[in-house]
């Protein structure tokens, strides 16, 4: 009987993960559906500036509202510092690839993560790789070329960027679970919007790269709100995902995001993928699916 109700308490857990997972991906893809808008007005540092300034607001807000069930720990300080630059820059990349190429696209390419992650893992920490791992990388990886097209030898910088993004995005992914157990979610999401704020402020004041800009618009700021509240709460969901629910199951279920950014895309008037498109869609699909079975 005991086992009954361990068993039954497991299946809860997992049911809750892949919950919060897909609201994740709903919530995420309209989150760049909305800064696929704010693109024309705004440069992609000033996006990923004011999304996460106004998410620490949101963050320290809940702090208020349910405090810490334990205290800080610095031990793995170093760890928050580099998931909030990982995944950081790799918001930049995202935001830019969002702002030159179909959103649908974009995503995709950030999804290219878990492929990074076994690369990382097998380079870094010298894991095993199975010849099903090889195959699924193989897949993955054509899957980015039938994305990218670069059958003129032409390769856009978004989809370059795109690609990057998903490599960071891997590193950033990488440290939530070396940290899950160490600090609350909403801590390890505060690490990532505090470098998110701080590193495009030190990117306006001292190199020509980036150009602040004050906006007193009432269209842009609600749309800068409403972002700011769609990734914190998307972000949180993601979180709370892969601490709830196994690794190789989250992975799997995030690429519900892929549909809904094509259906947002569409909606804001971006093209129809062409075949060439859904086929490097579903191989990457199909390759991150063979990658986070292992």
């Amino acid at each position: 009987m005991p086992n009954q109700n361990n068993s039954s308490t497991k299946i809860e857990i997992m049911d809750k993960g892949i919950l919060f997972m897909l609201l994740s991906a709903m919530l995420g893809s309209l989150s760049g559906a909305v800064a696929k808008v704010l693109s024309d007005t705004m440069d992609p540092i000033e996006i990923v500036f004011y999304r996460n300034l106004l998410g620490i607001f949101l963050i320290l807000y809940s702090f208020k509202k349910v405090e810490l069930s334990v205290s800080f720990n610095f031990s793995k300080f170093h760890l928050l510092f580099l998931r909030g630059f990982f995944g950081t820059v790799a918001m930049v990349c995202y935001f830019y690839t969002i702002a030159h190429i179909p959103l649908g696209e974009a995503v995709i390419l950030n999804k290219t993560s878990p492929f990074f992650v076994t690369i990382f893992a097998y380079y870094l920490m010298k894991e095993s790789i199975s010849m099903q791992i090889i195959f699924a990388l193989i897949i993955g990886f054509a899957g980015v070329v039938f994305v990218v097209q670069p059958f003129d030898f032409v390769i856009s910088t978004g989809h370059i960027l795109g690609v990057l993004g998903g490599i960071f995005a891997a590193a950033a992914y990488a440290t939530i679970k070396k940290i899950k157990d160490v600090y609350d979610a909403r801590v390890i999401m505060l690490s990532f919007m505090g470098v998110g704020t701080i590193l495009p402020l030190l990117l306006f004041l001292f190199t020509p790269y980036a150009e602040f800009k004050v906006h007193t618009g009432f269209f842009v700021w609600s749309m800068i709100a409403l972002m700011a509240l769609l990734s914190t709460v998307s972000q949180w969901f993601l979180t709370r995902a892969y601490s709830l629910s196994k690794a190789s199951i989250i992975g799997v279920i995030g690429y519900s995001s892929i549909p809904f950014a094509v259906g947002f895309g569409v909606m804001l008037g971006d093209s129809i993928p062409n075949m060439l498109t859904f086929l490097g869609i579903g191989l990457i699909a199909f390759g991150g699916f063979l990658v986070n079975k292992k």
